[in-house]
């Protein structure tokens, strides 16, 4: 191997550490909550934008549950229900891969108390909330707080 290829490796892995560090420093949690919580098309489209430039191990999971609530703005109803059925693949297959993910369970959630009743998308919700109640103790400080807002308006987390 010459001098040069032995100098540049170092330097190209550094890089690459930078670059993967810089997309995850784009991706802000409080941020994605909030776009779930209030969102408007655009902000949801800024968050997509964000979490597909994104290597975090969320990514699936995250996107999955914007696609579903805006699947709810949506006028179109075919393009409502396929990107329903988008989002529920992306956050039922990251549930399968980690079904112990409570974050993961607290997304379903969320949506399923909020999606209509033509989506039939409710199955989970007790399954989840006692997975969240017991489970609560073991979350971030953060996770915890966001739980608490969000329980002032659930029926199933009160």
């Amino acid at each position: 191997m010459n001098f040069k290829a032995i100098f540049l490796l170092p330097v190209f892995f550094f890089f690459a550490y930078i670059h993967t560090n810089a997309l995850q420093a784009g991706f802000d949690k409080a941020d994605f909550y909030k776009v779930l919580e209030s969102g408007k098309i655009n902000e949801i489209d800024f968050q997509l934008g964000i979490l597909n430039q994104t290597k975090i191990a969320e990514k699936e999971a995250y996107t999955g549950a914007l696609l579903m609530k805006k699947a709810g703005m949506i006028t179109k109803s075919k393009d409502k229900l396929d990107k329903f059925k988008k989002g529920r693949s992306k956050l039922e297959s990251s549930i399968s891969n980690d079904n112990s993910n409570v974050e993961y369970r607290f997304l379903r959630l969320i949506i399923q108390e909020n999606a209509p009743k033509q989506a039939k998308y409710h199955n989970d919700i007790d399954k989840d909330s006692k997975m969240i109640r017991s489970n609560y103790k073991s979350l971030s400080s953060f996770m915890q707080s966001t739980i608490i807002d969000y329980s002032k308006k659930s029926k199933a987390l009160t």
